[in-house]
C-alpha cells in the first residue's frame, strides 16, 4: 500500500520474493479439498499423499467428528478466553488427565499448539542467568524458545554429544536446560536418549524432549522414543502434540505436578491464549483411546516404513540416516527437489520439495511422510513414479 506522500514502507517485499523466486525458495501455498488422508485431492487433483503427518490414519477416522459433534451440543464451540479466565472447561480437564495416564506421568497440561507448548515451557524453565543447549537440527519452535527465554543458547552439531558434554563443562549458569527433538521432523532419525540422559545427570541439567512425531508411534505403548529407549523416568519434561498421530490440534506438556503448577503460572503461550475448543479435546480423548486400543496401526506403519527405506535405497536414492516413517529423499539442490516433486505430481503422487530455511543450504530433499493407512501398492505406485526419475 502506497501512502500519501508516495512512499511505501512495504516495497522492498516485491525485491525480495523475486529474490526467492531466483534461487527457487519461493513458496506457493495449494488447497486440498475434502478429508486429509492418503489420497487427498489438491487443487483439483487427485492425489496420493505421501505430505501429511496423520501417522495412524486417524485425522479422517468418523470417530474424532461423531465425538466433536457430541461435544458441541453440549459445550458450543468457542472457548471464549484463556484457560485461568473462563477458558478452561471439563474436556479440557479430561483430556489432560488422559494424557498424563497415557504418558504415566502426574500430570499434562494442553497448549494450543505444540509450537506454543515449546515456546511457554522453555522460557518458562529459563531465562537471563541461565543456559540452555540445543541440537543444531531441532524444530524451529524449540529454537525459538531457547532465543526467547533471554538465556544463553548454545547449539550442538547433530549426532556430537561429545560436543554438548564439552559444552556442559565450560557454560555454567543458574540453570541449564538440554534440549531435543526425540525424532526428527526433516531426517527421520531419533535422538539418543540414553546418552542426553546421562549427560543431563553428570552436569545436573534439566532434560526436555519433545515427542510430537514419535508420540503414539514408537515405543511399545506408543508413548514415543523415551518410551522406547528406557529413558521416560529420566526425562524431566516431555512435550507433545496432538496434531501428527492423533489426528486433533494442540501441543502438550507432561510431567511432574509442580511442572505443570509452574506452566500453569508462568508459561505466557498458556497464559495468554484462548483455550482450545472442547470439542477438539473430545476429539482428542478419543484419538488417544484408538491409537492404545488398535496398535496395529503403529505396527503397520513402522513395518510399511522399514520396506520403503530399503526399497529407496536399494533404487540408489539418499535417505541418509533415516530410522523412521519420516523418510526424506536428499537432493541437494532446491530446484531439482522441485522438478522431482512436480514430476510425482504429474503421476499422482503429492510429495512437497522441503527447501531452506526448512533445512540447511545444500540439503534440500522431498520428505516422503507415511500413514498406517498407506498399503503395500500405494508404496509400490511411489516406487514406480520415482524409477524414471535420475537418483544423483
Amino acid at each position: 500500500m502506497t501512502r500519501r506522500d508516495g512512499r511505501n514502507p512495504l516495497g522492498w517485499l516485491t525485491d525480495e520474493l523475486a529474490g526467492l523466486q531466483s534461487q527457487g525458495l519461493l513458496r506457493h501455498r495449494r488447497e486440498r479439498t475434502g478429508p486429509q488422508g492418503v489420497q487427498v485431492r489438491v487443487d483439483g487433483q487427485d492425489l496420493l499423499n505421501f505430505a501429511s503427518n496423520d501417522y495412524l490414519g486417524l485425522a479422517a477416522d468418523p470417530r474424532l467428528p461423531d465425538a466433536v459433534r457430541q461435544s458441541l451440543e453440549q459445550t458450543g464451540w468457542g472457548s471464549g478466553a484463556s484457560p485461568l479466565v473462563s477458558g478452561y472447561a471439563t474436556w479440557h480437564r479430561r483430556l489432560e488427565e488422559r494424557l498424563a495416564e497415557f504418558k504415566g506421568t502426574e500430570a499434562a497440561l494442553v497448549f494450543p499448539s505444540g509450537f506454543a507448548a515449546n515456546l511457554g515451557t522453555i522460557a518458562a524453565l529459563a531465562g537471563p542467568g541461565d543456559v540452555v543447549f540445543g541440537d543444531h537440527a531441532n524444530h524451529a519452535s524449540l529454537i525459538d524458545g531457547c532465543r526467547l527465554s533471554g538465556a544463553r543458547f548454545r547449539t550442538w552439531p547433530r549426532g556430537r554429544l561429545d560436543r554438548l558434554a564439552d559444552l556442559l563443562q565450560r557454560e555454567p549458569a543458574r540453570r541449564r536446560l538440554i534440549v531435543t527433538d526425540t525424532l526428527f521432523s526433516m531426517d527421520g532419525d531419533v535422538a539418543n536418549l540414553r546418552e542426553l540422559a546421562d549427560l543431563a545427570e553428570r552436569f545436573e541439567a534439566m532434560l526436555i524432549v519433545d515427542e510430537a512425531h514419535a508420540s503414539g508411534v514408537l515405543g511399545a505403548q506408543g508413548r514415543g522414543a523415551a518410551e522406547s529407549q528406557g529413558v521416560e523416568h529420566r526425562v524431566d519434561v516431555s512435550v507433545g502434540t496432538l496434531s501428527k498421530a492423533f489426528g486433533a490440534v494442540g501441543g502438550f506438556v507432561a510431567g511432574s505436578r509442580t511442572l505443570i503448577d509452574w506452566l500453569v503460572n508462568r508459561a505466557r503461550s498458556y497464559l495468554f491464549s484462548t483455550a482450545l475448543p472442547e470439542a477438539n479435546a473430545a476429539a482428542a480423548c478419543i484419538a488417544l483411546e484408538i491409537a492404545q486400543a488398535e496398535p496395529h496401526r503403529r505396527t503397520a506403519l513402522l513395518d510399511r516404513s522399514a520396506r520403503l527405506r530399503a526399497q529407496l535405497v536399494s533404487a540408489g536414492w539418499d535417505i541418509g540416516q533415516s530410522t523412521s516413517q519420516i523418510i526424506p529423499i536428499l537432493l541437494g539442490d532446491p530446484a531439482r527437489a522441485v522438478d522431482l516433486s512436480a514430476r510425482l505430481t504429474q503421476a499422482g503422487i503429492w510429495a512437497p520439495a522441503i527447501r531452506p530455511p526448512s533445512v540447511p543450504q545444500g540439503t534440500s530433499r522431498l520428505r516422503l511422510s507415511l500413514s498406517s493407512l498407506h498399503t503395500d501398492a500405494m508404496l509400490d505406485q511411489l516406487l514406480q513414479a520415482l524409477a524414471n526419475a535420475p537418483t544423483a
